[in-house]
């Protein structure tokens, strides 16, 4: 420890009880590991000392003896569950304020749900791109699980699809699903409203329940606003006309926020408006303090935060800038759970912070809209933005440069663009016909059509890991999977076989736990040992000696 404890002002004495301190900067990163008891820092002889008993005494009169030392900064023992908002953990039946991002196509599956869920976190399941069967089989896996387990939906935003958006929160509410986590909405729809106040009503002390919570996921003000608010009037009216609620149930919707939980969702894989999280997260709880003061809620507004959250340094920096919670995405899906191919959590895991870009959207094709994917060992963005170029320029495929329409069709169509058709016009008979009307008097939309079905379809020909389409494949990733894999090089996590849902988890809390006791020392004079290779990543059991107190 480079500091002499006479450059250091004493805050009080600190008599020891079964062990001496010790010296040196192995005893220094030993004890802060040990969250389980606290951390005193004392002068030995003209050197810092470390120890873990004994009785600390802050702001006496100091009195070197051989029984006291003077004592220069301390840090609290920290449990893990103790990091983020304690409402937040309450309401959802959490030890720990970390979530399970919900990957589309089921990559956040059953079984990663299951796993966060058994170790006192939270999953949402991915139901964006699945059938409402493959849905419905989800919710039956996980409600037929014994004993308590917290767990979530998706529900992603359809602006093409609000049919499919109204079925699924018709299936959330026949099943009884609770929480679900909104994402990619770019405006609350009446099936988002129908869903958040379905079943409200008063408790017998006058207060109002609401079963159904969402959480929503947003990188945008403005639409962070609306979910902070009540639900919208017009709405409103919408299902009272409908015979959806009742008008005591409306007058009720109008005292709560559309959501309670908010994470802001700063640079992820996905959807994503590219946000730093140290702008985006102050402009969140500025909002959210705004508010709650303009509607004064019966509960309090909290928000999260999302999105390059990769390190024990990035998750203790979201929750000392006050993050209700955290939630990681891009790095769960190279985890063993994680329901996607071997193929595709090798190339995650060789990727570094800059392997990733933007490409165009499958369902938001029409509006510009892009997410953020790998782009290291495909040519999904590249060859997706041609598409886009060519959409955006031409009414119709007919009238695309031949040497462009066979690039379409050879490369990546792989056949005539008719033929394709006939595949997509047999999808959209079953999800969606009105889609095939408009397309059949429609060339442009016909054409939009064709080039979604690429782009959806290459997001599962990843999950499935079809080798002969892997130039092609669309691997949603932010640069939070980067920045994870320059942290566990060299450790057992290196390797993706070895990655676990609840074990990626388990070092990122217990990490950003070390780094909150460093700062606290740091904030008192006292200096980070000279070398952070003890916070590499270590084995699950290991941690739960470091975090439990002894005996």
């Amino acid at each position: 420890m480079p500091h002499s404890p006479s450059t250091l002002i004493p805050r009080g004495q600190w008599v020891p009880d079964n062990h001496l301190p010790r010296t040196g900067n192995k005893a220094f990163c030993e004890s802060l590991a040990d969250l389980s008891l606290p951390v005193y820092i004392v002068d030995v002889d003209g050197h810092l000392g470390v120890a873990q008993d004994g009785t600390a005494t802050i702001g006496s009169s100091v009195s070197v003896s051989g029984e006291n030392y003077p004592l220069i900064g301390w840090a609290p023992a920290l449990g893990l569950e103790s990091l983020g908002d304690p409402g937040f953990k309450a309401d959802h039946g959490l030890k720990y304020a970390y979530v399970c991002g919900a990957m589309a196509n089921g990559i956040t599956s059953t079984a990663m749900v299951e796993a966060a869920g058994r170790a006192g976190m939270i999953g949402f399941f991915g139901a964006g791109g699945l059938s409402l069967e493959q849905i419905e089989a989800a919710i039956d896996t996980l409600q037929g699980f014994s004993g308590p387990l917290p767990f979530g939906f998706n529900l992603i935003h359809s602006p093409n699809d609000p049919d499919l958006e109204q079925k699924t929160v018709e299936l959330y509410i026949a099943k009884n699903v609770t929480l679900i986590s909104a994402s990619a909405f770019l405006d609350l729809t009446p099936a988002l409203v129908q869903y958040r106040i379905h079943g409200i009503h008063r408790d017998p002390n006058g207060g109002i329940v609401c079963p159904n919570r969402v959480v929503a996921k947003v990188s945008r003000e403005e639409v962070a606003r609306k979910f902070f608010s009540p639900p919208p009037e017009k709405y409103l009216r919408v299902l009272l006309q409908q015979g959806k609620i009742t008008a005591d149930q409306a007058d009720l919707a109008r005292q709560i926020p559309m959501a309670q939980d908010l994470t802001a969702e700063a640079d992820s894989g996905g959807h994503t408006d590219n946000r730093p999280a140290l702008s985006l997260f102050p402009t969140m709880t500025a909002l959210r303090d705004e508010i709650a003061a303009q509607f004064a809620y019966p509960i309090p507004l909290r928000v999260g935060l999302a999105g390059g959250i990769a390190t024990p340094m990035s998750a203790a920096a979201a929750f000392a800038m006050g993050a209700a919670y955290i939630l990681t995405g891009s790095v769960n899906q190279s985890c063993v759970e994680a329901d996607t191919s071997a193929l595709v959590k090798k190339m995650l895991a060789e990727a570094r912070q800059a392997d990733v870009t933007m490409a165009p959207a499958a369902d938001m094709f029409e509006m510009g809209v892009k997410v953020q994917v790998l782009k290291r060992g495909t040519m999904f963005s590249m060859r997706g933005h041609k598409l886009y170029e060519i959409y955006s320029t031409y009414e119709r495929f007919e009238d695309v440069p031949p040497n462009q329409r066979k690039m379409v069709e050879e490369t990546l169509l792989k056949g005539t663009f008719e033929k394709e058709w006939e595949n997509t016009r047999a999808f959209f008979m079953q999800r969606d016909p009105s889609q095939v009307q408009r397309a059949e008097t429609d060339p442009k939309h016909k054409m939009a059509l064709v080039f979604r079905s690429y782009l959806g379809r290459a997001s599962l020909w990843a999950k499935s890991g079809l080798a002969d389409r892997a130039i092609d494949y669309q691997i949603w990733c932010g640069p939070a999977m980067g920045a994870f894999n320059e942290w566990v090089r060299g450790s057992t996590m290196e390797n993706p076989e070895n990655r676990r849902t609840v074990t990626v988890a388990f070092n990122l809390l217990y990490g950003a736990a070390v780094m909150s006791r460093i700062n606290d020392l740091k904030s008192q004079g006292i200096p980070a040992p000279s070398t952070m290779g003890w916070l590499a990543p270590i084995s699950e059991s290991r941690i739960r000696q470091l975090i439990l107190p002894p005996g």
